[in-house]
């Protein structure tokens, strides 16, 4: 899929992962680590959040935008694809949303043990 922009995108990311942090935003946030990434979805989830809220398509496309970037950021990061997410969604896909999530571990949740729901 190489006319994607989300695929064309994930390898301009890819290839900024050993960039001078000085002179790529990507590669500057590779430099600072994991947390600083994760912070990073966690405000662009809040202004995607807000913009909903406010019921702008001119304001929630960007803020989207915003989001899909950084989330492809931590993919990078972790070493993981496009292809691996897009092989999780086909593997939900006809599968109820109540039982695919019923039927997850915490461990796939991706939550330490510490964080599991009662």
């Amino acid at each position: 899929m190489a006319d994607d922009i989300l695929d064309r995108l994930a390898a301009t990311i890819a290839a900024r992962k050993g960039a001078d942090a000085g002179s790529s935003y990507t590669a500057s946030l590779f430099a600072r680590g994991r947390a600083r990434i994760a912070q990073k979805i966690g405000e662009e989830a809040t202004e995607t959040v807000i913009a909903a809220m406010g019921n702008d398509p001119a304001t929630i496309v960007p803020e989207a935008a915003d989001l899909i970037y950084h989330l492809l950021v931590l993919l990078a990061d972790a070493g993981l694809t496009l292809d691996q997410v897009r092989a999780e969604l086909a593997r939900r896909e006809g599968t109820s949303g109540h039982d695919e999530k019923a039927a997850r571990t915490p461990a796939a949740n991706g939550l330490p043990l510490s964080f599991r729901p009662e």
